[in-house]
């Protein structure tokens, strides 16, 4: 215990010493031919008899005549006796000035100023000409941001690409800085300024640095560009937003160009606000922001409309995209790596000299990938292309197959008056269907409505054996039925009434509706809808509410709803519904039909192709917004799956699930095409029941879809990880609903909960793509 104490005393005494260098960074310059700095000099070694010398001046006088006389080839004698006549008698150790190095307790005896700046750069000619480095001499250069930065300060530095230098950081070097910033543990803990500081002068002593220790802000900004004259350019390498549009702000202002080096792919961007004065900042990628509100912004949210135009996402490398996606997953931070960081300070150091010697002078994003240019050749053979989509059926593919179809013709049926077919033309519309893909074609002839399945519109990996278009055939029929009672009309409907069209779904013939009761949610085919709304309080359903849902379940023959309200078990059929959606996109085919089939990224992409989901009616923070646009690269997607995280490709669907007072499960009794169709009648059903009592409703069906080709089909055979990863969900899924047999089919999976009613509703394709009429 003794000895412990001891230990603690000394390390704590030895920490306190040693902080008194932790802001030093000024070395100390002694000519000890003159009387006051050598009694200065003797002063340090009688003090600190621990200081370290280097005495190598002998080297650098002989590499000194070398410069002076580079037409000579010197012997070892006649060199020496150059270096006698250079010096007039100076004694060596009078000649040159001694530099003390205070943070290090280290003496180096060096060459004066201009000797030392003509030997140090020598090697620079004819890259850089003696008058290009006199140019150089005279320009001032300020670096804001000191990890990508310190790799710059340190190249321009030892490069000499101008006489001052200014650099600014508000942080310390921390553990996790030191897999790119070239520096010791010892300097952990120490500020950033600092350290750079310190390796410039052990690397020239004579070269001006001026620190801003607290960082760039709006209080130093201009002190920063102007003080002891305006800078001749300022290099970005902050990580900050509401600085990165302050110093360009501030560098038009003063006309100063700017550049930038982001290390991902060798991003470059230059503007020259001394050539061109009312060039936008940032290239104009953020003209549409207030940036007034800039300096507010708190959180990552707040900051990321900012963030993605600066960064511009499409353009970022495959694995830093990856990466973001993991970001407060497995990662804290996105990653930079020592051999970006390193070359981004040689580009960043060339461009800044081809700049200040008038020889560039161009503006504009550019990229050095060396991915890109130094790459192994495309392995054709590997390489995954996307799915080929059969050709859907035209309207004349129809009549022609109506032309030799079997069906039965009931001869009580009517001709839909114009006004009677246009209401029920446009009932099928609105119908539901996956991915709102409306993968049907209507066609009426002679009193008849056909259906048609258009193949090509109901692509889908999970749509094995067609299962996920006939539940959207299902919906549409019974809002069709519904539709035509309160119409007064009664619904004769045949389905797969000709095994030798397959695509002939059904064909449907009205009558008069006779002395039966009409179906009470008749009147509400038109309040269905969905909603992606998360409410802020998941308030428990009614009783009686649940019950009347599975009451009209069970008006569908065969189909059952189970229903799970337990909140522990919600959570997790979260997790579950989170990680099917995130592995349905590491199948290529899953990728595409939700990327290029699916998701309409805005409202224009929405209406111009009347179908899809409109990503606005996700109601999605910017945060996610731009995890959708990053896992829109498949390359993504598959270093993702290499690497098993894509946590955050489940974030969006797990939320959802959570915000649900219920999920909802309808199953029938058999894998036939007729149960999915009754299946989606049932959720037809359900759905109109649930909107009527103001409830809100959302199907997310991928989990169940995927069970039943674990359990029916052969599509995931091919993939044991996947295949290992759905098994593993659908044990955890059939817990939480463990009522159901092993012989039911799931049919349809959804969430229930109290919300307003969503904003944006899906587009519906044109009439005249999607039915047509003959001898009405």
């Amino acid at each position: 215990m003794y000895l412990n104490n001891d230990l603690n005393k000394y390390i704590k005494k030895f920490t306190t010493d040693t902080k008194t260098y932790h802001n030093s960074y000024t070395p100390l310059f002694y000519r000890i031919n003159k009387a006051e700095d050598a009694v200065e000099f003797l002063k340090i070694m009688e003090e600190k008899p621990y200081t370290k010398v280097f005495d190598a001046i002998n080297n650098q006088l002989q590499d000194l005549i070398k410069v002076l006389h580079p037409t000579r080839v010197f012997e070892a004698a006649a060199l020496e006796a150059a270096i006698d006549i250079h010096l007039k008698g100076v004694a060596r150790t009078d000649y040159g000035v001694w530099v003390y190095y205070p943070w290090i307790d280290t003496i180096v005896h060096l060459l004066d100023e201009q000797e030392f700046i003509e030997v140090r750069t020598n090697r620079n000619k004819h890259k850089i000409t003696q008058a290009e480095q006199d140019e150089l001499s005279k320009k001032k250069i300020g670096v804001i941001g000191l990890s990508v930065g310190q790799s710059v300060s340190l190249t321009l530095a030892m490069e000499r690409g101008c006489g001052e230098l200014r650099i600014a950081d508000f942080d310390v070097l921390d553990l996790t800085n030191l897999n790119r910033i070239r520096s010791g543990v010892n300097n952990v803990n120490i500020k950033k300024t600092v350290i750079v500081a310190r390796e410039i002068a052990e690397i020239d002593p004579f070269l001006k640095v001026t620190c801003f220790h607290d960082g760039i802000t709006e209080n130093n900004i201009d002190e920063f560009l102007t003080s002891n004259g305006k800078l001749d350019l300022l290099i970005d390498e902050c990580d900050g937003i509401d600085i990165k549009i302050l110093c360009r702000t501030k560098a038009k202002s003063y006309e100063i160009p700017v550049l930038m080096e982001a290390s991902d792919r060798g991003t470059i961007d230059i503007e020259r606000f001394d050539l061109e004065p009312e060039r936008p900042i940032l290239h104009g990628k953020i003209e549409h922001l207030d940036l007034s509100k800039v300096k507010y912004l708190k959180t990552n949210e707040d900051k990321v409309p900012y963030i993605l135009p600066i960064a511009g996402v499409e353009t970022l490398s495959t694995r830093m995209k990856a990466s973001m996606l993991e970001i407060q997953q497995t990662i804290t931070s996105w990653p930079q790596l020592a051999s970006a960081v390193t070359y981004g300070g040689g580009i960043t150091a060339d461009l800044s000299r081809r700049i200040l010697l008038d020889q560039l002078h161009v503006s504009g994003r550019f990229f050095v990938d060396m991915e890109e240019i130094i790459c192994d050749p495309i392995d054709q053979e590997k390489e995954v292309k996307p799915p080929v989509i059969e050709k859907g059926i035209s309207f004349d593919d129809i009549e022609a197959s109506l032309s030799q179809a079997t069906y039965r013709n009931n001869p009580e049926a009517l001709v839909l008056s114009q006004h009677e077919l246009d209401d029920i033309i446009a009932t099928a519309q609105r119908g539901s269907s996956a991915g709102n893909n409306q993968p049907w074609k209507w066609f009426y002839q002679k009193g008849k409505l056909f259906l048609f399945h258009d193949t090509e519109r109901s692509f889908s990996f999970a749509n094995q054996d067609n299962i996920v278009a006939f539940v959207g055939f299902g919906l549409t029929l019974e809002s069709i039925r519904l539709k035509a009672q309160g119409m007064n009309l009664s619904v004769d409907e045949q389905t797969f009434p000709d095994p030798s069209i397959p695509t002939l779904i059904a064909v449907l013939q009205f009558t008069s509706l006779q002395e039966i009761q009409k179906d009470p949610l008749a009147p509400f085919t038109a309040i269905r809808h969905t909603s992606r709304n998360i409410p802020k309080v998941n308030k428990p359903i009614k009783e009686q509410d649940l019950l009347e849902l599975q009451a009209e379940t069970s008006k569908i023959e065969g189909a059952k709803l189970y229903l799970c309200s337990d909140q522990e078990a919600i959570a997790k059929l979260a997790g579950v519904m989170g990680q099917a959606d995130k592995l349905r996109l590491f199948t290529p085919t899953g990728h595409h039909e939700l990327f290029n089939l699916e998701l309409r990224w805005n409202k224009e992409h929405s209406e111009a192709t009347g179908d899809g989901l409109d990503l606005e009616s996700f109601e999605l923070t910017p945060g996610e917004a731009v995890g959708m646009r990053i896992a829109k690269d498949p390359k993504v997607l598959d270093l993702l799956k290499e690497w098993k995280g894509g946590a955050g490709l489940e974030r969006l669907s797990r939320k959802s699930a959570l915000g649900a007072s219920a999920i909802g499960l309808i199953t029938m009794p058999a894998y036939t095409a007729q149960s999915f169709i009754n299946g989606g009648k049932a959720a037809e059903r359900v759905w109109l029941t649930a909107n009527k009592n103001n409830i809100s409703m959302h199907p997310m069906t991928a989990s169940i879809l995927h069970f039943n080709l674990l359990k029916y089909g052969t599509a995931l055979n091919d993939d044991l990880f996947l295949k290992e990863k759905f098994g593993q969900l659908n044990d955890i899924f059939y817990q939480q609903f463990d009522q159901v047999g092993p012989e039911e089919v799931s049919v349809f999976l959804f969430r229930l909960f109290y919300a307003e009613n969503p904003t944006t509703l899906s587009q519906r394709k044109p009439l005249a793509q999607i039915f047509k009429s003959k001898n009405n």
